[in-house]
């Protein structure tokens, strides 16, 4: 029903607790309370349709089963415990026949063909085909239903000699009614029972905790059977590992866009600062609704750590704009930015906190989990705004005027020590340096000139490799040799003897003399 409609609770746990009262009465009777789709999904997932499984692993089934029975039994009384249900692997009612091989051997039968008179009839055998115009069926013989139910007959049934008598079942063999396996449960090739339960008014991981305590302490396993955890435990673990990947990931991803957008890592921490501040607010908003941590309270964190950060980076913008501007002053330049950001801001975290309050305050289909995750962004947003406001304006007066301080202190020792040095090391250094002049004439200084001047030497480099590259401008083939011994046109042996030569055109020649001339000319009057 819609809720309404209800009339007798208002909130699905008042709900699941008078159900469950009213069921109670029912003895030896285990109901499990569940939304049939999470039910599903947690059976796909993990392999269990409740909330949390204790999985123990062993070889024998009746020490599973007993195991079982002890965990069930310690972990009533546990807090938030609720709907516990033990997967059944015996108790099955079985007809079992254990033959006696004497009797068989005296009266020349075999165990084949007892069972496979005992399988036509429980089982059914085929007897023949049963035509339906083009589909068939096979025509199974077996004992009717109310013989088959019945032990008595099942002794009494007539086994076939091979003298042609017969003989009862009950002479040959002993049948009864006995406990046997129902099921065999395995999980990556082991054996296992389930001990499972859901979750009530209280978080998965602390109850593990208490358990497996409890479990550690108190019950005694044989060697080669141990114990895990399954159902929302296993999912919560994998998404913490996850977690602790992407966290901190995105936390060395916001720092770095806030390096390259201050180009300053004193500014780029100051802003990161704003982190801290969604996290208490985020924190206490759990605290205050009774809610537990979650993965869709973690998603919610990441989500606040962006917003939190834009609230930084507005702040610290503006001031390093007013310092820009003019205002030197950092007290007026913080006082004037706050009052001026404070209107912007202050609607920001309104418009965010806004939108996420009907997720805060739902109650239909999939609250559980909107209602962690807008819990953590609007009390998170709720502090990141007036922290960011009140205490990073006086982390940037304290970090700035302290930097300032400490440079302005820094540079003055290192003047001081310079300057102290400078007389220690290099007294003689002051004094006025006498210089030796030297004269030149002028053949003298165009000879140092030329052996001195790095620009001269490659240009006469220049000019004396165009000139031997001038001189391969003409170019000559190779000449060829070839000798023939034999007969070629006639009977008689020939020798022959040919040398071949080519020549290359002669325009081609002096063309490329006149252009290695020009380039000689070229590189003469770069030189000059």
């Amino acid at each position: 029903k819609d809720k309404s409609e209800w009339t007798s609770a208002k909130t699905k746990e008042e709900m699941l607790e008078k159900m469950q009262e009213e069921l109670s009465v029912l003895k030896g009777v285990v109901f499990t309370l569940q939304q049939p789709i999470q039910m599903r999904f947690n059976e796909l997932m993990s392999g269990s349709k409740q909330d949390v499984a204790v999985k123990l692993f062993g070889d024998n089934l009746d020490t599973l089963a007993a195991k079982a029975e002890e965990i069930e039994t310690l972990i009533r009384n546990v807090r938030g415990v609720e709907e516990i249900n033990v997967e059944k692997v015996t108790g099955s009612g079985q007809v079992q026949v254990n033959y006696n091989r004497k009797k068989l051997a005296q009266y020349g039968l075999n165990i084949e063909d007892i069972n496979l008179l005992l399988k036509t009839a429980f089982a059914g055998s085929t007897a023949g085909v049963v035509y339906d115009e083009e589909k068939r069926f096979d025509l199974v013989v077996r004992f009717n239903k109310d013989y088959r139910d019945d032990i008595e007959f099942i002794k009494g049934l007539y086994i076939p000699l091979p003298n042609g008598g017969q003989i009862p079942l009950e002479h040959l063999a002993t049948v009864e009614i006995k406990t046997g396996t129902a099921q065999v449960s395995r999980e990556s090739t082991k054996r296992r029972i389930t001990v499972s339960f859901n979750v009530r008014n209280r978080d998965v991981e602390s109850i593990i905790k208490e358990i497996s305590t409890m479990i550690d302490k108190k019950i005694k396993r044989p060697a080669g059977y141990y114990i895990t955890y399954g159902g929302q435990f296993e999912n919560l673990e994998a998404a913490k590992k996850r977690l602790s990947i992407a966290v901190p990931v995105v936390l060395l991803l916001i720092f770095l866009l806030l390096f390259f957008t201050f180009r300053s890592i004193g500014q780029a921490l100051l802003i990161f600062t704003a982190i801290p501040f969604s996290i208490i607010g985020g924190i206490f908003s759990l605290y205050l609704r009774g809610m537990n941590f979650n993965i869709s309270a973690g998603i919610g964190f990441i989500a606040l750590f962006g917003v939190a950060v834009l609230f930084g980076i507005l702040l610290v913008n503006y001031f390093n704009q007013l310092r820009d501007e003019g205002i030197s002053d950092i007290n007026e330049r913080v006082m004037k930015g706050t009052n001026i950001i404070l209107r912007p801001l202050i609607a920001a975290a309104a418009l965010a906190i806004l939108g996420f309050l009907p997720m805060a305050i739902s109650t239909s289909a999939g609250a559980e989990v909107q209602k962690p995750l807008a819990t953590v962004v609007i009390g998170g947003l709720i502090s990141a705004t007036l922290l960011t406001l009140i205490v990073l304006s006086v982390l940037y007066i304290l970090f700035s005027g302290k930097r300032k301080k400490k440079l302005n202190s820094a540079l003055q020792t290192i003047i001081i020590l310079f300057t102290f040095s400078s007389f220690l090391f290099f007294p003689n250094q002051t004094h006025a340096q006498k210089v030796n002049q030297k004269s030149y004439t002028l053949n003298e200084a165009t000879k140092q000139a030329l052996e001195n001047n790095g620009s001269i030497k490659s240009a006469l480099l220049q000019i004396e490799y165009q000139k031997k590259i001038k001189n391969a401008s003409w170019e000559f083939n190779k000449t060829d040799f070839d000798y023939t011994y034999g007969q070629t046109n006639s009977f008689v042996k020939n020798n022959n003897f040919t040398v071949t030569q080519s020549f290359p055109s002669l325009a081609l020649n002096i063309g490329q003399t006149k252009l290695a001339n020009a380039y000689v000319k070229n590189s003469e009057i770069g030189l000059s």
